[in-house]
């Protein structure tokens, strides 16, 4: 099979990671840590007006109406740049998710237009920018509710990235609030995401150590002309490398789904976890004795790797997913890395 992005999707990916980079520097990083705050308002409404917030919506609700392969390319690059703004969260996960939930659709159009929706599922077990929240997608068994911010009481919860603010939230179920019932594939579909940031993280974390290792000099030379710096560097590439098709397969084949798709999904975050955790580690080490330091920049992407880790999702449990699959149908060439899990009619015996 022969897979490529269109020149539309590579033009979308193209503009939205260029406006990215511009405007969510790691000095504006620092500048909104110094803050305590989490959101650039201007950098909001400048997602806003380029339209990536409805990329995953319908269009009858102000939306683009892509799929989730349309946004993958700008969840690496939102990883890249360690965006702080719920950029992918709204665009990949809360807007599809309103927009299969009968009483969500005044909400739909709202969350296309710039306001936020945060999400409490079960994968995760505290919601993410709840304090910027307008309202909330809150569950009991498989009920789901749309509470509005007002009518919920909010518990700060710290984070190992302090731009993930993390909540618990207290609040009472009513049959006006309840919406839908079950979250169809948004585990899978953050699972995902998170998978693609990682990927941004990791190359953000080997660039910076390419770049380090071409300015800094020892013995009279750039320590990036020494064998051991390149082959820490072009091992942790490598492991980007076989991890990036993974997660953009599990994208493109999540509308299936079915066992293999949801294994996918599960494959597609332990393989970026692994990718973005050896390539910050190595960045680490290839910065030397100030790598752990707060005046290096690193720690931003090391700490949104480690956060997303265990988002949507830990790695034992999407590894469980995995093995499901191996162990529940056909595996070989022919299977294990295909969408299709029935095994063939066998001929009758002559």
């Amino acid at each position: 099979m022969h897979f490529a992005f269109t020149e539309d999707q590579i033009a979308i990916n193209e503009a939205a990671r260029e406006m990215l980079i511009e405007s969510c520097t790691t000095a504006d990083l620092r500048r909104l840590l110094a803050c305590g705050e989490a959101f650039d308002h201007q950098r909001w409404q400048t997602i806003i007006a380029m339209g990536l917030i409805g990329i995953c919506g319908p269009e009858d609700n102000g939306g683009l109406g892509l799929g989730l392969i349309d946004l993958v390319g700008i969840a690496e690059a939102a990883g890249y740049v360690a965006l702080p703004e719920p950029l992918i969260d709204q665009a990949g996960i809360a807007a599809p998710l309103l927009s299969t939930l009968g009483g969500g659709q005044d909400w739909l159009k709202r969350v296309i237009g710039g306001e936020i929706v945060a999400i409490d599922h079960p994968a995760n077990p505290y919601v993410t920018d709840a304090d910027s929240a307008g309202a909330l997608i809150l569950y009991q068994g498989d009920d789901l509710h749309l509470v509005e911010a007002a009518d919920v009481s909010l518990t700060r919860v710290d984070s190992f990235d302090p731009f993930r603010r993390l909540f618990k939230v207290d609040w009472a179920p009513s049959d006006t609030t309840r919406i839908g019932r079950g979250w169809g594939d948004t585990a899978e579909r953050g699972a995902v995401l998170a998978a693609a940031q990682m990927l941004g993280l990791a190359q953000r974390c080997i660039d910076m150590a390419v770049a380090y290792a071409k300015d800094r000099h020892q013995f009279g030379k750039p320590i990036g002309s020494y064998q051991a710096i390149k082959h820490l560097l072009a091992t942790a590439q490598v492991q980007v490398e076989f991890a990036r098709p993974v997660v953009h397969a599990a994208a493109a084949e999540l509308p299936l789904g079915n066992l293999a798709s949801k294994a996918r999904a599960a494959h597609a975050k332990v393989a970026a976890a692994a990718a973005a955790d050896i390539a910050a580690r190595t960045a680490v080490q290839v910065h030397g004795a100030m790598g752990m330091t707060w005046e290096v920049d690193l720690h931003f992407f090391l700490k949104r790797a480690l956060a997303l880790k265990t988002a949507w999702g830990t790695p034992a449990e999407n590894t469980g997913t995995v093995l499901t699959r191996i162990a529940t149908a056909p595996i070989g060439p022919a299977f294990t890395f295909s969408s299709e899990v029935t095994p063939p009619v066998e001929s009758p015996a002559r």
